[in-house]
């Protein structure tokens, strides 16, 4: 008799706990305020996005389970993709709220494609991670991977990075001469910090 009392006693404990750790969860939910980036072009939507210093993932994946959810208050909003110029914004995050954030991205005219190029095809898993060139946001992994599809870069040292929320950051230099083909192949290593880095400053 004692005994089933008990196992009555510690059943009764277990649903209070799970009873009051849903409302914390909910609690939680409630002190977030969500941003939503929406881009009008395939630009727009492969662009990478930075929050406060950190990169979060391109524009497109950012919704569903990856929605962008902050704590109240302000925040400033980077997002990059290489020939355009970077659109920033402040924007203030009020608990419980959603923010929606028209993203529009203008070529940058300073920058010329080089005369002479080399080839850098990527073959990165998880292919979502960002690409920097020289600290320079160039696109995400699967843009530079499969049949006809390559990173062109000028002759010369190249730094790359590839970075993904999560996992550890990959650097690496490359040497390349005037129209060679090289192959970037490497499996990202999970266990990083999960914001990413910071973007280079300007």
């Amino acid at each position: 008799m004692r005994r089933s009392l008990s196992k009555i006693v510690l059943f009764f404990l277990a649903v209070v706990f799970v009873a009051s750790s849903a409302v914390l969860v909910y609690a939680g939910n409630d002190v977030l305020g969500e941003v939503e980036l929406v881009g009008a072009t395939k630009v727009e939507k492969t662009s990478g996005v930075w929050i406060d210093g950190q990169y979060l993932g391109y524009l497109n994946e950012l919704k569903g389970s990856k929605k962008i959810l902050l704590l109240p208050g302000d925040h400033d909003i980077s997002v990059r993709q290489g020939g355009y110029v970077d659109f920033t914004r402040k924007i203030t995050v009020r608990a419980g709220e959603k923010l929606s954030v028209d993203v529009k991205m203008e070529k940058d005219t300073r920058v010329q494609m080089p005369q002479v190029t080399a080839e850098i095809k990527l073959d990165v898993n998880p292919n979502r991670a960002a690409v920097l060139v020289d600290g320079v946001f160039i696109g995400h992994v699967a843009e530079f991977n499969g049949i006809g599809k390559a990173l062109l870069v000028a002759p010369g040292k190249r730094h790359v990075s590839i970075t993904l929320p999560g996992y550890q950051t990959f650097d690496t230099d490359i040497d390349l001469v005037a129209n060679q083909k090289f192959t970037l192949k490497t499996e990202l290593v999970k266990g990083g910090p999960a914001e990413g880095i910071a973007p280079p400053q300007r």
